[in-house]
């Protein structure tokens, strides 16, 4: 080969050396730019992804929890305080349950300065129960306080249920009771159909009943005046709190005696005398000799001494 064909080729070899090295840096440049645009938008797309994953959790950490509130629950308290003035204490506890939206379901006073007392029966609004409750004990000196919750929410799911069932099997009977054909078929249809409007009518009263229940709650207050003995007496124990019980029973025994005396004294008089008296004639009569005739004297034997006669021997009356 010449001198010429060697530089030839040697220019070839170079310039595709070249070429090869040009093309190898622009693939890894562009591998590079690759990978540093798709790290660049791993995170960003990572980042949504993440704030999507973590949007539920904040949202349900910082959502109010509703299950308490969703509940059935039917709250009554009880309770008594000691005031001043009974008649003034519940004045305003009526005044205080009409501010809550409530009404007056019972009130019982009695007004005796010694001994004076009121009775309130209240119904609140559920939400304000606790409220009122508070309310009532600031009148005077809270003495008792009882207060009692029950959870119906099994109970009014199961209603629910039962009611659309009910209603359900209401309106397959009416549309039964539409197609009757015959005389016998209509009368079966319509007291079927009685019956499950019936069953259905007392399944909604179950359920307004217990709607009204959690709806308004029930607060029972006693208002007592400041001298009303509210302190439970000790119970006594000893020799002569049993003698006075004895003596106290004997006293009560002998009054429920004399009690039955009384009443069976005039049924004695009116019936016991009629039967003695008659019992003591039967006794005379039983007493007395029956009447006969009178012995006739033997006869005389003749030549002999004549024997007196004999005289009967007299009998004395009783």
């Amino acid at each position: 080969m010449s001198v010429r064909g060697k530089r030839r080729r040697g220019v070839l070899l170079a310039v595709t050396g070249l070429v090869a090295v040009l093309v190898a840096g622009g693939c890894s440049a562009g591998d590079s730019d690759n990978r540093q645009g798709s790290a660049a938008e791993a995170p960003a797309g990572g980042g949504a992804d993440q704030r999507d994953q973590a949007a539920p959790g904040e949202a349900g950490a910082g959502a109010p929890d509703l299950r308490i509130d969703q509940r059935s629950i039917i709250y009554t308290g009880t309770m008594q305080v000691q005031v001043d003035d009974v008649e003034r204490a519940a004045r305003d506890a009526i005044a205080a349950v009409d501010a809550a939206g409530g009404f007056v379901g019972g009130d019982q006073r009695r007004s005796e300065s010694a001994d004076a007392r009121a009775e309130l029966g209240l119904r609140v609004p559920a939400a304000k129960f606790t409220a009122v409750v508070d309310e009532l004990a600031k009148l005077g000196r809270q003495q008792r306080r009882e207060v009692h919750t029950q959870d119906v929410t099994e109970e009014t799911v199961d209603l629910d249920a039962r009611i659309t069932s009910q209603r359900a099997r209401v309106e397959s009977a009416r549309r039964l009771l539409n197609r009757a054909t015959s005389t016998s078929e209509l009368v079966n249809l319509e007291n079927e159909l009685g019956r499950r409007e019936a069953d259905l009518a007392s399944l909604e009263a179950k359920k307004r009943r217990l709607a009204d229940l959690t709806a308004l709650s029930t607060i029972t207050v006693t208002f007592v005046g400041k001298d009303a003995s509210t302190e439970a007496e000790p119970t006594e124990i000893g020799f002569l709190v049993g003698l006075r019980g004895g003596w106290d029973v004997f006293v009560a025994s002998v009054t429920v005696l004399l009690t039955v005396l009384g009443a069976l004294l005039p049924w004695l008089v009116a019936v016991g005398v009629p039967v003695v008296l008659l019992v003591r004639v039967l006794r005379r009569r039983r007493r007395t000799p029956p009447a006969g005739p009178m012995p006739m004297p033997p006869p005389a034997s003749p030549g002999g001494p004549t024997a007196p006669p004999q005289v009967p021997a007299t009998r004395s009356a009783p």
